[in-house]
């Protein structure tokens, strides 16, 4: 499969991840992530904890959205944007632990 070909098939994707990327990181902060990222995940147990009980909601939303689908065709959008934001969320917290971006997660379900 040629590059373009394969880019043309990634874009037909409902689901897409980009993450730009910077000129310069932080030195200070990959200080942090030099012994193994421990310092990395030290800095970021207050948003997991809160990605965990998120975590928890967003399963038990995911689960009784299903039968939602089921008996009406349709995937209500609150619950569509609350799951969205769980994922986003993941995501920032995920690239800031591995040093793609210097920006801290914070703990935003919005982009």
């Amino acid at each position: 499969m040629s590059s373009v070909a394969a880019a043309t098939a990634a874009t037909d994707h409902p689901v897409q991840l980009s993450i730009g990327r910077a000129e310069h990181y932080s030195r200070g902060l990959a200080v942090l992530g030099c012994l193994f990222f421990y310092g990395r995940m030290i800095a970021l147990i207050p948003v997991y904890l809160v990605l965990m009980v998120i975590g928890i909601v967003s399963f038990l939303v995911g689960w009784i959205m299903q039968f939602a689908v089921l008996f009406t065709g349709k995937y209500p959008d609150g619950a569509h944007e609350f799951l969205t934001g769980y994922l986003r969320l993941s995501v920032r917290m995920q690239s800031w632990l591995f040093g793609l971006t210097d920006r801290y997660p914070g703990f935003s379900l919005k982009p």
